[in-house]
């Protein structure tokens, strides 16, 4: 009996989504669009976390070593930089390689230290370069590299690096509150589309009342054509939003700006699995909300 009754909402249900066509398509139509926007959002959003991700992995901090200190002493300062909980790598730059990089520079700079280390003078310390699993915690590394032994100095772009934290802490902000805008605005417009079916069948929820139908009963139909509107928007979206971004992202990874800031960007089938669980969770949420929504003025004594 039971599993009758559960068949029975589920059917009506389905029933009502292929019987009120105009106001299903008009309710798909919305929620694709919305979708679509809160898609773009979401996308815009997870590109900008990965370029941050990128660009935060680059920056690096310089570990300068004392001139005076042996093999065994720089091995032992190696060791102690990798034993910190958020450096992610040391990279030991000897005398000779970090003249060297500076000699690539250009020709003007090229001769001018060929000149000047002519004799064997080299002006330059060997060092470590150490990036971060977490730039946040730059300061942090930075205080207790500089308790160690044999450290001579410790260069990195603070403000750069802090610049860049407040960056990607206010774009992941101000993403997480467009998305809930449009959450609720999703639910709004859900609610009052479904409304109209509702208020075209009050005569019909009226009667089930007066008959003794209980509110759940009545409800629930009502909640299975919501949540089914949001299911087949999200699928919608999905395709959409996937043509549409793939064609957006072939036009900007041939861009000179793209490739002159050597930026890279996630495809759609990074994000797919995220993208579709979101959309279907945020479909199948909204739809019951917002049918839930719509029947409580009918189903009040």
């Amino acid at each position: 009996m039971k599993y009758s009754i559960f068949g029975y909402l589920i059917g009506e249900g389905f029933r009502n989504f292929f019987k009120n066509k105009k106001s299903t398509a008009a309710s798909i139509v919305i929620m694709c669009a919305t979708m679509f926007i809160f898609g773009i959002f979401f996308l815009i959003g997870e590109n900008i976390n990965y370029i941050m991700e990128q660009i935060q992995s680059e920056q690096a901090m310089q570990v300068f070593i004392n001139p005076e200190a042996t093999s065994e002493q720089e091995a032992e300062l190696e060791q102690k930089i990798k034993s910190i909980q958020y450096v992610n790598t040391v990279d030991y730059v000897s005398k000779e390689q970090a003249l060297n990089e500076v000699k690539s520079w250009s020709p003007d700079i090229n001769k001018f230290l060929s000149d000047y280390t002519a004799d064997g003078y080299n002006p330059f310390r060997a060092s470590y370069v150490i990036t971060l699993t977490d730039l946040t915690k730059n300061d942090e590394v930075q205080a207790q590299i500089r308790t160690f032994e044999n450290v001579d100095d410790v260069e990195a772009g603070n403000q750069t690096v802090n610049k860049l934290v407040d960056i990607a802490n206010g774009i992941r902000t101000a993403t997480f509150v467009i998305l809930i805008l449009l959450i609720l605005i999703s639910i709004f417009i859900i609610a009052n589309t479904i409304k109209l079916t509702v208020h075209a069948r009050r005569r019909e929820i009226s009667i089930m009342k007066y008959v003794g139908a209980t509110n759940g009963f009545i409800r629930w139909p009502f909640m299975v054509e919501g949540i089914i509107i949001g299911i087949v928007s999200a699928l919608i979206s999905v395709v959409i939003l996937g043509f549409v971004y793939n064609f957006i992202v072939n036009k900007l990874v041939t861009s000179s700006m793209i490739t002159t800031l050597q930026i890279n960007l996630l495809t759609f089938s990074d994000m797919l699995s995220m993208l579709f669980t979101v959309y279907i969770i945020m479909g199948i949420g909204i739809g019951a909300i917002g049918s839930a929504i719509s029947m409580k003025r009918y189903l009040e004594v």
